[in-house]
Parts: C-alpha cells; sequence; structure tokens
C-alpha cells in the first residue's frame, strides 16, 4: 500500500517457504504489487535497475560475502537509489542474535564503503538496531 497502485514491492527471501508465505499473504491482502523473488545466499536476484530502495532487515550479518553481495544490489538500484541496512547493534540485548553473530555499525559501513556506497544517512529510529543508509558513489 506504501508504494502505490503504480509501485511495486520485490520480497526477496532466500528461503523457499518464506518466499511462498509472502505470495500468500499477498493475494490474501489482495496486493498485486508484491513479487515474492526466491534470492539466494550470495544473489539477491534483483532486476536490474529496478529499485529505489533496497531494505535489509537483521539479515546482513547472516551474508557470508558482503562486499560482493552490496555490489550485486548496486546493479538493482534506479539511478540515485539506496540500499538501506537494518541490523543488531553489537552489544549485549535483550533481543536478537547472540552477541557473536552481531556486526558493529563500523564494519557494515567499511563493508559498504570498500562495496562502492558512501553512507548518506543514520537516523536515529530503533532501540535494539542501527539504520543505516547508503548511496552508491558511481554508476
Amino acid at each position: 500500500r506504501a508504494v502505490g497502485a503504480s509501485g511495486a514491492v520485490l520480497a526477496a527471501d532466500t528461503e523457499p517457504a518464506l518466499a511462498e508465505h509472502l505470495r500468500h499473504r499477498a493475494e490474501q491482502e489482495g496486493l498485486a504489487n508484491v513479487v515474492p523473488i526466491l534470492a539466494s545466499a550470495d544473489n539477491p536476484r534483483l532486476p536490474a535497475a529496478a529499485s529505489d530502495v533496497v531494505l535489509i532487515v537483521d539479515t546482513w550479518h547472516h551474508l557470508d560475502d558482503r562486499v560482493k553481495y552490496a555490489r550485486r544490489l548496486a546493479a538493482a538500484l534506479k539511478p540515485g537509489g539506496r540500499v538501506a541496512i537494518v541490523d543488531w547493534q553489537k552489544r549485549e540485548l535483550p533481543v536478537g542474535p547472540p552477541l557473536d553473530h552481531k556486526l558493529a555499525r563500523e564494519q557494515v559501513i567499511d563493508e559498504m564503503t570498500q562495496a562502492g556506497y558512501r553512507l548518506a544517512g543514520e537516523p536515529d529510529l530503533l532501540p535494539y538496531q542501527y539504520v543505516l543508509l547508503f548511496t552508491p558513489t558511481a554508476r
């Protein structure tokens, strides 16, 4: 609903059952503009130059080669597009994964910089997660 009738949400997940759940829920709610995509751990499988924003929530720490993955994300962005990464603060928290699974925000910024992005914003929105907004440095 947030993107309107002319927009689309490309909902990528690496777990087939979750992609199917997304499809089913979108159909249940009458949301024809939600398009589930079965991604892989090393490839988001998003169409080229099709996304204004790529939102990654509580998942960045699961990826193995994050720099390579971020470079692939750049191809999915429209000109002026952004990548937003939300992930767990690297400290003991009452929720979220164990401390050794969390990434410090500085590490995420460094990885994204290596992949050709710059930090464009860091809104303070959540008590247990950081929100980092990136734009590609060159297209």
